[in-house]
């Protein structure tokens, strides 16, 4: 697949640094309760950690339980590319950046609490966030 954002992985990997990069070139999961946007409830836009592009408004995030920052929706339907993930001996739904490629987390349906019924379950270290 080509993005409209490609570097090479030493470039991403230069300008992410180790940690970051481990979660979104990597498809690495933060540890659950331990992000920094977690608890973040500023009206505002969360966008890729490495490419800044917007994946979600404030309005959809909302408190799933899981440790994870959660969306019910994205900005829009063309933001975010889902691919199927069959590691860990489990199927899910990955989601990545449609603009660069870079992970972000998984979708599940088990948010019954919602519009949509979706969870985008994301990693903080995957998001960036400019508040309004």
């Amino acid at each position: 697949m080509t993005y409209k954002i490609e570097k090479t992985e030493a470039e991403w990997l230069e300008e992410l640094g180790p940690v970051q990069y481990k979660v979104l070139r990597e498809a690495g999961t933060e540890r659950p309760w331990s992000g920094a946007l977690l608890d973040e409830k500023r009206p505002g836009t969360y966008t890729c950690g490495a490419c800044n592009a917007e994946l979600f408004k404030s309005g959809a995030k909302f408190d799933s339980g899981s440790g994870w920052p959660s969306f019910f929706e994205a900005v829009n339907p063309d933001a975010v590319e889902l691919k199927v993930d069959s590691s860990l001996g489990m199927v899910r739904t990955e989601i990545l950046c449609a603009t660069c490629g870079s992970h972000l987390g998984h979708l599940f349906d088990d948010a019954y609490q919602t519009p949509t019924g979706d969870r985008y379950c994301m990693n903080s270290l995957s998001l960036g966030f400019t508040a309004e």
